[in-house]
């Protein structure tokens, strides 16, 4: 995995944190990461959720990494069609620490939050 190239990182978010649930989110932050450093940081607005919508919009912002805390295994899979890495159970932290954590190789993941059926 080169983490020299620029590439995009976002993560779903309410009330400034993690969002638990991928779909669910108020708003995206999207860190634009060059020579493993954090040079731009943005909030999204998403379109309104509809099932199999946000992975394709992320891609379409040039996002090449989600980092999440519960999504469904249909999120995940379209994900993959959109050639976007996936971490999923990551902490509620700030967007910002999640990124620093995944740019230090420290990233925690674990349990996928969201474990209801869709």
């Amino acid at each position: 995995l080169n983490r020299k190239m620029n590439k995009k990182i976002a993560i779903p978010t309410e009330g400034g944190k993690l969002c638990a649930h991928f779909g669910h989110c108020e708003s995206f932050y999207m860190a634009t990461i060059q020579e493993g450093l954090i040079v731009e940081e943005t909030m999204v607005t998403p379109p309104a959720h509809e099932p199999g919508l946000y992975p394709a919009w992320v891609g379409q912002q040039g996002v090449g990494t989600v980092i999440a805390g519960g999504m469904g295994e249909k999120a995940k899979e379209l994900f993959r069609q959109e050639n976007i890495q996936v971490f999923v159970g990551a902490d509620a932290k700030t967007p910002r620490e999640l990124v620093e954590d995944f740019l230090k190789n420290s990233l925690v993941t674990g349990e996928n939050s969201c474990n209801h059926d869709h």
